[in-house]
């Protein structure tokens, strides 16, 4: 185990059991650290590695993790094998909740490490010597899912001084902790910032962005049974409607919703949300013929007629 980067950082490897989720989230001052730092698999575990990055540590810690070892074994058999394990920061969780993590003593004061129940948290070359504690401190007191543990555990190390060169790339991924079988399902968070002015502040802003998409998603499909009619129809508005509003800034889900509607035979309950899309974007009044062109709304001639002249 030869290569490494200069991923000198502060990062958080968690499990939440009650939702079944494996998450790992990462600040540092390097560029796009979300490439080097953290590895995950569904069914097997979540690993970090930073300080003086041997990304080796996180495929090779998956596969023995995978083959049956537990985090702590995974880490020893690397560290035992690196020749400069000195100058590591690696932690390790596995698919059981058992936590391992490692900070060499040649990587770059301040540096250390703190293991609380089903999470790490690390960091090195840091302004000041508390920073993985406020890190424990603020995902353990934190309410919520994974995700928003996470940002809130990345955003408590940026306050407690962080990375002593400042800020640059950010990332944040959470999969599955059983595997289904489809990788491409299991992956429900991947978020990357690789080169930020505020990196952490850019980060939150995508997570609620993904907040919404997830949400916008949630309510189109509780139309898909069309025989549930209006009673399916409100609680779709209802689930909407607790998604983050990107309106004006970002149409998008506001037009598919309207859409969804529609095909669910609710005409007269999309059209309020054609008309907000339309409001500050006028644009898309064009692409609605062109959907039913292809499918994806009616071919009626007079339900087309009725968005497009709102």
């Amino acid at each position: 185990m030869s290569y490494f980067r200069f991923a000198h950082t502060y990062s958080i490897v968690a499990f939440d059991s009650s939702a079944g989720q494996l998450g790992v989230a990462v600040q540092s001052h390097y560029f796009g650290t979300g490439v080097a730092v953290p590895w995950l698999e569904a069914g097997v575990g979540a690993v970090a590695t930073q300080s003086f990055v041997d990304i080796s540590y996180g495929p090779l810690g998956l596969a023995l993790m995978k083959a049956g070892k537990t985090a702590s074994q995974a880490l020893a058999g690397l560290l035992a094998a690196d020749a400069q394990a000195d100058r590591r920061q690696v932690a390790m969780i596995d698919i059981h909740g058992n936590v391992a993590a490692h900070t060499g003593e040649r990587c770059i004061a301040f540096a250390g490490h703190r293991i609380g129940e089903g999470y790490s948290v690390q960091a090195n070359l840091m302004l000041r010597a508390t920073v993985w504690d406020a890190m424990a401190e603020a995902f353990e007191q934190t309410r919520g899912d994974l995700a928003e543990r996470m940002m809130v555990a990345l955003e408590a190390a940026e306050e407690e001084g962080g990375d002593i060169r400042g800020r640059q790339s950010a990332a944040m991924v959470v999969v599955n902790a059983a595997a289904s079988g489809r990788p491409w399902q299991d992956r429900l968070l991947d978020l990357r910032v690789d080169d930020h002015a505020e990196p952490l502040v850019e980060l939150r802003r995508l997570l609620t962005v993904q907040r919404a998409y997830d949400g916008w998603n949630a309510a189109e499909a509780l139309l898909q049974d069309k025989e549930s009619g209006d009673e399916n129809a409100a609680l779709a508005a209802a689930r909407f409607a607790e998604s983050p509003d990107l309106m004006p800034d970002n149409p998008e889900g506001v037009f598919w919703f309207g859409c969804a509607l529609v095909n669910a035979g609710q005409l007269e309950a999309a059209l309020p949300y054609f008309q907000r899309v339309f409001a500050v974007q006028p644009v898309w009044r064009e692409l609605t013929p062109r959907l039913a062109a292809v499918g994806l709304l009616p071919e009626d001639q007079e339900i087309l007629r009725r968005i497009v002249e709102l």
